[in-house]
């Protein structure tokens, strides 16, 4: 019995002991995770467009004969920029000058027959009245006069002609602008109206840009302008552009026109932008992406992009901080970037806290907490980071 006591007393005494042990005390709390959060605060901000496009040159002429002959010369260096009407090639000019000096002397003696006829019909009308010479006579005369003016008319045309032929053997430049390479050498046989161009000018300041939408955005577009939604910027709209090595074009550019006809095949339509192009940076054929303005928004939404994900359907979702310090998964609607933002059009508004720093720490229904910005970190890293520090009212 005594020792069944002393049994009983030992187990009671290791049950206090295991009940006051530390690893069957009652577990604490679990820590609250700190997150960054970015207050939204709807502004006014331009809404922008960036789509692909390809250069295209201002004028282009295809240069080509309007004489045959022989190629004596070619008077241009080839990629050089050539003036309006500078001389180009030279065709042998043998053979049409010798036609222009033959109508001249056509024309000649066609003036030369007129100061005969003209007298002669007038002495011609005084003698019939005397009935010095028939009634027939005069007739004659008179359409001898006239035939001798239409000689002179048409001896004057072939002169014309001939001219025109005769410049036509100095090929000019019709327009100015970069000239391209030549077809043809010296001593190569061309003839007027040829299929092949001898070269090529084309003017590259300014420049066109011709890009493409679809025209399921261009109605978009044109249904927010018309709700009040978004706000037409004013005047011919603005576009920039970034090159194909991703630095952005230092001349902005206005847009011209937008094509009257969507093309069936793609359903896009085209759209056309103006550019100075002063030191031909730009060159016909280039790939580039023109960012135009649509418009400005007065309530659009931002929000840092480190701040958005996809689910495993894709939809862009973002996790917000609510007002009872719980963490949401809202699935958003997103209207393309604004730097390194995304514009939110839905799921969002004012007010709400997205989370865009500790996100990996938090999941949706989780509490959550602000964290406190340091005293010895500066603002502006703070904002640049895209997080929302606790003190201030936007990270915008």
């Amino acid at each position: 019995m005594r020792r069944r006591a002393g049994a009983v007393v030992l187990l009671s005494a290791s049950g206090l002991l295991a009940a006051c042990s530390p690893s069957t005390a009652v577990a604490p709390h679990a820590q609250v995770a700190e997150v960054g959060v970015f207050t939204v605060t709807p502004q006014a901000l331009p809404i922008t467009t960036e789509l692909p496009g390809r250069t295209a040159a201002f004028q282009v002429a295809e240069v080509r004969p309007q004489v045959s002959g022989i190629v004596q010369q070619r008077r241009f260096v080839e990629g050089a920029d050539v003036a309006a009407g500078a001389a180009l090639y030279q065709i042998d000019a043998a053979s049409y000058q010798a036609a222009y000096n033959s109508a001249k002397a056509a024309l000649a003696k066609a003036r030369a027959n007129l100061l005969t006829s003209g007298p002669k019909a007038a002495r011609y009308k005084e003698l019939v009245q005397i009935e010095g010479v028939s009634r027939q006579e005069l007739d004659d005369a008179i359409a001898a006069n006239e035939q001798a003016k239409a000689e002179v008319e048409s001896a004057t045309a072939a002169v014309e002609a001939a001219a025109i032929n005769l410049k036509y053997t100095r090929v000019e430049a019709p327009i100015g602008g970069r000239i391209g390479r030549s077809t043809v050498t010296p001593g190569a046989l061309v003839t007027a109206g040829q299929a092949a161009a001898l070269t090529t000018v084309q003017q590259l300041d300014p420049i066109y840009v011709d890009v493409t939408q679809t025209s399921t955005e261009m109605l978009r577009l044109k249904r927010a302008l018309e709700s009040g939604s978004l706000k037409q910027s004013g005047g011919q709209a603005k576009v920039s552009l970034i090159l194909a090595d991703g630095s952005k074009y230092a001349q902005p550019g206005k847009l011209q026109f937008a094509d009257a006809s969507v093309d069936p095949g793609t359903g896009n339509v085209t759209l056309r932008a103006l550019f100075p192009n002063p030191k031909h940076d730009l060159l016909p054929g280039m790939f580039v992406r023109a960012v135009l303005e649509n418009g400005v928004d007065e309530q659009a939404i931002a929000v840092p992009q480190q701040g958005v994900s996809r689910n495993p359907k894709g939809e862009a979702t973002a996790l917000v901080l609510n007002k009872d310090g719980k963490v949401e998964q809202r699935i958003i609607a997103t209207g393309g970037t604004l730097g390194d933002k995304w514009l939110v059009t839905a799921g969002l508004s004012a007010g709400d806290r997205v989370i865009v720093e500790g996100v990996q720490k938090v999941k949706p229904g989780a509490p959550a907490t602000v964290a406190a910005t340091p005293a010895a970190s500066p603002a502006p890293a703070a904002v640049a980071g895209g997080a929302m520090p606790a003190n201030a009212k936007s990270a915008h």
